[in-house]
């Protein structure tokens, strides 16, 4: 297992688990690196249920302890309310990036002071490293398909100094090999892509079942015609094209959500922004981030592209970049590892 630090069996950790394939495989490669693993399953929501049953058959095939944490209220105060409100303001949020240091990943360091556990660990595609100044980062893992760096960027040093992430240095293909090998029943199950509270996908049914009105509005084509109402902000985000259910004869896609509920469209090329400006930034050390040349991820799944940051919340991009989204985060690298990051608040 190269690229492992081997620690003393009497090192103690607390996994993060979630029923799957990743947290599941991940017990099993600390415990050969000769921590005597434990582990914790987060009851986030009733649509975690599931998840909890599925940990629970997991630590039992592994023979760990497992311990469940009820983060409901948690939940709902920091992630479900604010992602609603969000939604309802036109933005696009992203809720693990609020539920990883405000939730998940507090709630499992408390777990783990409470038992005694020097570590906690997560199935996160991640690495953690430290710096010449003795700053922890978040680094980019060895697959680049499953880089979830972008997710971690809001841990805090109290977080990110107890952190391991062992799946850093594999493939997804190598984790599920591993399962089938120690008979795990996840081993083969379908990787989780929607939002883990929202399992059909229907964010804006969702929101309203909560009793949120979504701003309603106008479809405004490019050339500021009305092309008539729009089924409320909560069924579009920036840079959508498909779904829209207008006929204006030609390829249009959302630029932009206008603070009045009017949704702004525009023709396909016009799609690019070649500044954005970011506000509530943090950085692992916590202090600010510096001026200067980074790469930047504008969602998960985005490639990082060079920018200029100005050091005061404004991004410059060289080469301009498609459709950033209000409410996502902007990821800053360099050399693979994460500096900082904020929240999108405006586009060019």
């Amino acid at each position: 297992m190269e690229g492992f630090n081997t620690f003393e069996k009497q090192y103690k950790v607390l996994m993060g688990m979630s029923g799957g394939v990743d947290s599941s495989v991940a017990v099993r490669i600390l415990q050969e690196q000769g921590f005597a693993v434990q582990g914790a399953v987060i009851r986030f929501s009733p649509a975690h249920d599931g998840a909890v049953s599925a940990a629970q058959e997991s630590a039992k095939t592994l023979q760990i302890p497992l311990h469940i944490i009820d983060a409901r209220d948690a939940f709902e105060q920091h992630v479900i309310l604010p992602f609603c409100e969000s939604y309802c303001a036109g933005m696009t949020p992203n809720p693990c990036i609020l539920c990883n240091p405000l939730v998940k990943f507090r709630l499992l360091a408390e777990k783990a002071n409470e038992l005694g556990c020097q570590f906690i660990a997560t199935g996160h595609y991640a690495r953690v490293e430290v710096d010449h100044k003795g700053v922890s980062r978040i680094a980019v893992p060895q697959s680049t398909a499953r880089d979830q760096s972008y997710m971690l960027y809001r841990l805090p040093q109290e977080i990110l100094s107890k952190l391991i992430l062992p799946l850093g240095e594999f493939e997804k293909d190598d984790i599920r090999e591993m399962a089938r090998d120690i008979h795990l029943a996840c081993a083969d199950a379908p990787d989780s892509m929607e939002i883990c509270f929202i399992p059909d996908g229907d964010y804006a049914a969702y929101i309203r079942s909560r009793g949120f009105s979504p701003k309603t509005g106008r479809f405004i084509g490019p050339q500021g015609e009305d092309l008539g109402p729009h089924a409320g902000v909560d069924h579009y985000t920036v840079g959508q094209r498909k779904g829209l259910g207008i006929a204006a004869g030609r390829p249009l896609f959302v630029k932009a959500i206008l603070e009045n509920g009017d949704i702004q469209l525009a023709e396909t090329g016009q799609e690019y922004s070649t500044h954005i400006t970011l506000c509530d930034l943090t950085t692992p050390d916590g202090q600010p981030l510096p001026a200067g040349d980074y790469l930047v991820k504008i969602r998960s799944a985005a490639k990082p592209s060079p920018c200029l940051y100005d050091g005061a919340g404004a991004v410059r991009f060289p080469d301009p970049v498609r459709a950033p989204a209000p409410g996502q985060s902007a990821v800053f690298y360099r050399d693979g590892l994460v500096f900082g990051g904020g929240i999108i608040a405006e586009t060019d």
